[in-house]
């Protein structure tokens, strides 16, 4: 009796252990596949199953029949994980190559222009200031230099700069129009003193000024923009995703291989929530990165026009020699104010100036060769303004360009994809973007009190740059702080064992967008379903029954 009892709950306990396999067949089936799969990706055959074997051992994968061991499991996870590094990399660098051209550009045809007006001004004043202008083009070198290396980003006071020129330009035409006296070097300081009384090149140098600041300070800040948003992608592409998300894009991307389910892909949404997971972090980015980018086109948008930087740096020869023939016109007057206030000049030998005869020609007009060629910058603003409004959605976007060639798709597909556990629907609503949405997050876990640093630290440089950028508009300078130290948070975003894989490689794209191919693997310990072996539900039943037994 006792033991035609015993053989009752054996067979029904065979009856409720749960099958496993695509078709849902408890009978073990070939490893072939996956042992073609496996060897393919570079890895020896040596312990590799020849049919499915029971599943205990896995730690990401679902435990039921598999053709993977803890090794195959392992090497999966670490393959999953350089793939998504170089997924990750590929995508930054298409948008770095994309912001990288825009500041070539911009850079080049700016440079270009600052070159063409400092020749334009030496080709000009040379005939027509003659020796007056000779014997003084250090002056005007130097401004072109020190303008130069202010663009550049050199610790350069651009008014001071404009403030030095005219000043210095006031001595050495003082003493060029006054050649009949002996003029000490403490006489032309004290002239270069008496420039904001006197006035003497006229309202120039004011509206130069204003001029000349506002493009310049603009136009670096606009390029330095392009240069630490490339940065900002670039270190970001960098850092490395957790450990949880390793996991996960593991489970989406070779767990199904390990089932025999080779050609099952990822629910669109499965894929969604794996990826929002990974790239939480990432994807608060967002908020900063867009308004950088609003005011990069703002910024942009001031380029062009008739007080935009070309008028403003082609015009630059023809103000300094208007501001020169004021001065000449009225050297008179000039001469008896300074003689006022710095003192009366001994006479010498020299008699002739050459003022007259530079009177005689008349104002001297630079012209304007890069005329014909004044709608270039119109190009590159509406160029660069295009891809600055497409690169804004670009770390919320990734989740779904990451999926977007890897999912399932076509009839049927919400109902045969790969869930995680097997083919069937999937469930689980698509989470939100950003690290706080991922508290509700089905698969993958993250800590959302520990940011990743390296991140936040990106976050600050894009506020700062922004602010910068902001400055601009309104012509104002502001230098760089490095506040890469001050940032608050925690949390490293980096693995703490070789379980943290990395999923497939990307496919770089033509566009700033990447455009991605292989599945990817995700982070998250999977919970407690159909994935584990489950104990028969009779073998609870036999100390009640074997106690019945004995009575």
């Amino acid at each position: 009796m006792d033991s035609f009892i015993i053989a009752a709950l054996v067979a029904l306990c065979s009856l409720t252990v749960p099958a496993y396999g695509d078709k849902g067949t408890s009978k073990a089936r070939s490893c072939s596949d996956i042992r073609q799969f496996y060897s393919g990706k570079g890895f020896v055959l040596d312990g590799v199953p020849q049919s499915e074997i029971s599943g205990e051992h896995l730690r990401i994968c679902p435990q039921g029949y598999t053709c993977c061991t803890s090794d195959m499991e392992d090497n999966l996870a670490k393959l999953s994980r350089r793939e998504m590094e170089g997924l990750l990399k590929d995508a930054g660098r298409s948008l770095q190559t994309s912001l990288t051209g825009q500041y070539k550009v911009f850079d080049g045809h700016f440079l270009e222009l600052l070159n063409h007006s400092a020749i334009s001004l030496q080709e000009t004043f040379t005939p027509s200031w003659g020796s007056l202008y000779s014997q003084n083009s250090q002056v005007f070198s130097d401004l072109y230099t020190d303008i130069k290396n202010y663009y550049r980003g050199s610790n350069v006071n651009l008014e001071e700069v404009l403030n030095e020129f005219w000043a210095k330009l006031l001595e050495k035409l003082f003493y060029q129009a006054n050649k009949q006296y002996f003029i000490s070097e403490d006489y032309l300081e004290c002239v270069s003193k008496q420039i904001e009384t006197l006035r003497p090149f006229g309202d120039t140098p004011r509206v130069m000024k204003t001029m000349v600041t506002r493009t310049f300070v603009a136009a670096r800040s606009f390029v330095q923009g392009l240069v630490v948003s490339g940065e900002v992608v670039r270190k970001v592409s960098q850092v490395q995703l957790s450990q949880e998300c390793m996991r996960a894009m593991m489970r989406m991307t070779y767990c199904p291989h390990c089932r025999s389910m080779a050609s099952a892909r990822p629910c669109a949404n499965y894929c969604s929530n794996v990826m929002k997971g990974c790239l939480a972090n990432q994807a608060d980015l967002n908020t900063e990165w867009r308004h950088l980018a609003e005011t990069m086109m703002q910024v942009a948008g001031r380029f062009d026009g008739p007080s935009g930087v070309e008028t403003v740096v082609v015009s630059l020869p023809s103000r300094i020699s208007e501001a020169m023939y004021t001065m000449m016109e009225n050297i008179e007057t000039i001469n008896s104010k300074l003689f006022q206030a710095c003192g009366n000049l001994r006479e010498g030998a020299t008699s002739s100036t050459g003022v007259d005869e530079i009177l005689k020609r008349g104002k001297v007009t630079v012209e304007d060769k890069l005329a014909s060629s004044s709608s270039k910058m119109g190009r590159l603003v509406s160029d660069v303004t295009i891809r600055l409004r497409d690169m804004q959605p670009y770390w919320v976007s990734l989740p779904s360009v990451l999926c977007s060639d890897r999912v399932a798709t076509g009839t049927g597909a919400e109902d045969k994809c790969w869930n995680g556990m097997s083919r069937a629907r999937y469930l689980p609503e698509v989470i939100g973007d950003g690290l706080a949405s991922q508290i509700n997050n089905p698969e993958v876990e993250i800590d959302i009190t520990k940011p990743d640093m390296t991140i936040r630290q990106q976050i600050m440089q894009l506020k700062i740059m922004t602010h910068r950028l902001k400055n601009a508009l309104n012509g104002q300078d502001v230098d760089f702080q490095d506040t890469s130290d001050d940032v608050s948070g925690s949390g490293s975003g980096s693995c703490a064992d070789e379980m943290c894989s990395r999923g497939p490689r990307i496919v770089a794209p033509a566009t700033d967008r990447p455009v991605l191919y292989p599945f990817l693997p995700e982070n998250k310990e999977v919970k407690a379903s159909a994935t584990r072996s489950l104990p028969c539900v009779s073998i609870y039943l036999l100390p009640l029954l074997m106690l019945l037994l004995r009575r």
